[in-house]
């Protein structure tokens, strides 16, 4: 079991009610989750107590069998969080970003010297691999984002948003290394507001409404079950039918 989260609440400082009430989930290794939901509806900050930026109140998240939130290093290094903002140093270079994330996971020289590389080349940043990264388009700025997500080759990957913002182009290349990545192994837990690219990428999707999971299967067992075509379709079929019955 690569996630497994246990009885999970959560209410920020302040709040009246949770932002997440009771969520349970189970996510085998190896599988692609959609994590999706309306705006508010508390995925973002599901993901963010996965990754342990946030403590979670009550409950459990364990991440191949180790707790979430005593923020270990042997913990940290399973994972690897691509958020939605930019995470890296726009006054640095691509290499110069990935050696230092490359340092901060502990990797040795040569690692870093080895998946910098390759992550360039797959990336085709090799040749403005030594320019400013606030020099970069926003297609280009998501791919060093990504490249410093996965660059400590982590067991879970979770992905907020990876290719907003981005041409046609850089869409497709992230696309195909995320789905190389999950062939190799990588657990992926993805969230975006892109419904078609979820079905392209993910096996089963978790709809998040009002702080509370409303349904976590197979996407094409949803889609049948519900007798709809898509995506999109479900979705607000499913978010309609849990505001009318609350």
């Amino acid at each position: 079991m690569s996630i497994h989260i246990e009885n999970l609440s959560y209410s920020y400082k302040g709040q009246l009610g949770n932002t997440l009430s009771d969520i349970n989930l189970k996510i085998e290794a190896g599988s692609t989750i959609g994590l999706f939901g309306p705006n508010g509806a508390g995925k973002t900050t599901l993901m963010h107590l996965m990754t342990g930026i946030l403590k979670n109140n009550n409950g459990t998240i364990t991440l191949f069998g180790s707790k979430v939130g005593a923020r270990h290093k042997q913990t940290n290094n399973l994972f690897g969080f691509v958020p939605q903002d930019f995470s890296f140093y726009q006054e640095l270079s691509p290499i110069e970003n990935l050696q230092f994330f490359g340092t901060f996971y502990g990797l040795s020289k040569q690692k870093i010297a080895q998946r910098t590389e390759e992550l360039l080349t797959v990336f085709g940043l090799t040749e403005v691999s030594k320019k400013p990264v606030s020099t970069f388009s926003g297609g280009m700025k998501r791919k060093v984002n990504l490249a410093i997500g996965i660059i400590h080759q982590p067991k879970i990957i979770f992905l907020d948003e990876p290719t907003v913002g981005v041409d046609v182009q850089s869409r497709c290349a992230i696309i195909d290394y995320i789905k190389k990545l999950n062939k190799q192994g990588a657990t992926l837990v993805y969230t975006s507001h892109q419904l078609s690219e979820a079905e392209d990428i993910c096996e089963k999707i978790v709809l998040i409404n009002e702080g509370k999971i409303i349904a976590f299967e197979d996407i094409s067992t949803l889609l049948a079950k519900h007798n709809e075509k898509n995506l999109e379709n479900l979705f607000l079929k499913l978010s309609k039918e849990t505001i009318s019955n609350v």
